[in-house]
């Protein structure tokens, strides 16, 4: 029997409907952005990392393989609860909270990933946030984080698609195993643009019970210049911006905009 859950109720489904948060991993493993990651970590000789908006801590626990001291914070019950059964490694500590949780924990490195920093839609929320990330971090401290480019315009349907991770493809099904709820497709229907506010609807079709999911999703897109100065204004220095995740300079058509930020 086929379910919908109701379109109007259900914001960042994936996040904290337990059936959904469940397949996450299988539906969003780590791809190029891990590496990208575990390179720059490497790269800035970090040793504790603070993980914002962790999810089920895939990321985490890679890192924490790594040697490093990692603190993965993620305000979503459902995704913290995998990550603390699946994760259970020494090296982590897990937080149930956001960024106003964080303490003066001295870290070398903040990462938000997973495009976290576009889920951060209020300015006063937004730069709160990066205040409280810049209190987090010692002196020389970074903040990495990505988002994508609006110039490219992503969810418009008229335009080439650019190379990245694929956030919007119409009439795209992505079809997926899940070792627990078995074959899942998944597609995204943009349903509302207003400014540099882009509203989506996310179906998970349970192909074994017939069971169909949705998760409505809004994001902020911000420009580089927009960014830039909210970093500025809190305190950051921006060292780089790349492009993609093969470390390229970031150009007007590049996918992403990806922030490696110093206080």
């Amino acid at each position: 029997m086929k379910k919908t859950i109701n379109k109007n109720t259900i914001q960042n489904a994936e996040f904290n409907d337990p059936s959904l948060a469940a397949i996450y991993n299988t539906v969003c493993p780590l791809d190029g952005y891990g590496e990208f990651y575990l390179t720059l970590a490497k790269q800035l000789d970090a040793q504790m990392i603070i993980d914002l908006g962790c999810g089920t801590g895939l990321l985490t626990s890679e890192l924490a393989k790594q040697g490093y001291t990692m603190i993965g914070v993620e305000p979503a019950r459902e995704m913290l609860a995998i990550a603390r059964t699946t994760h259970p490694e020494d090296a982590i500590t897990w937080i149930e909270g956001d960024a106003l949780s964080l303490k003066e924990y001295n870290a070398d490195l903040v990462i938000m990933t997973a495009h976290v920093a576009q889920f951060l839609i209020k300015e006063d929320y937004w730069r709160q946030s990066l205040r409280a990330i810049y209190k987090a971090l010692r002196p020389g401290g970074y903040l990495a984080f990505e988002s994508r480019n609006p110039a490219v315009q992503p969810w418009n349907t008229d335009k080439k698609q650019q190379k990245g991770d694929g956030w919007y493809k119409p009439g795209f099904r992505q079809k997926v195993t899940d070792p627990v709820a078995g074959e899942i497709e998944a597609w995204s229907e943009i349903t509302k643009i207003d400014g540099n506010r882009v509203t989506s609807d996310i179906h998970y079709l349970f192909k074994r019970t017939g069971e169909e999911l949705l998760s409505r999703n809004e994001l902020i897109f911000r420009t580089r210049e927009e960014i830039t100065q909210a970093l500025e204004e809190v305190g950051f220095s921006v060292e780089h911006v790349y492009g993609d995740w093969d470390f390229t300079t970031a150009t007007e058509e590049s996918p992403e905009y990806i922030f490696v930020a110093k206080k």
